[in-house]
């Protein structure tokens, strides 16, 4: 597997410029970006959430925590995290724990910390564990100009 069917169409779809780099096959968001040398704060992490009004995507940088207490009280919800069955089933075309942050790609609501877009470049999985997307820090923030904007997160 490569990049996701659905994100490609999305960023075909929206104008975006991005690159795709491959690395060696790794799981976990802060060994992906150690192991493609790229920052922590520079890759886009999501953490897949619901609650009684749906699914919603928080997308964090890699070297951060999520602080689910300050998300929801950002949004007046009580969010928890989905399990990987779940996920399975709202990404299918992506292997397991390679979710992409884009969210709205799959029709998710999404919420970014701002710590992130701050950043000048941002990478991301691509749907799989060996491919990266690169986009511009300008790009990730068009990309998320529907997301819901705070502050939910702290450094590990």
């Amino acid at each position: 597997m490569t990049i996701s069917i659905r994100l490609l169409e999305y960023l075909e779809w929206k104008g975006v410029d991005y690159e795709l780099l491959h690395h060696a096959f790794v799981t976990g968001s802060l060994r992906t970006a150690a192991m493609a040398h790229i920052p922590g704060r520079q890759f886009a992490k999501p953490v897949v959430l619901k609650d009684e009004q749906g699914y919603l995507v928080a997308v964090i940088p890699a070297s951060h925590k999520l602080d689910l207490g300050e998300l929801n009280r950002d949004l007046h919800r009580k969010l928890s995290l989905a399990n990987e069955k779940e996920i399975a089933k709202l990404f299918g075309d992506c292997s397991k724990g390679a979710v992409p942050p884009v969210a709205e790609a799959f029709g998710y609501e999404t919420a970014v910390d701002e710590t992130l877009e701050a950043s000048p470049d941002v990478y991301f999985e691509a749907g799989d564990h060996a491919e990266l997307v690169h986009v511009s820090g300008e790009d990730f923030r068009y990309m998320m100009h529907r997301a819901r904007h705070g502050h939910f997160s702290h450094p590990n």
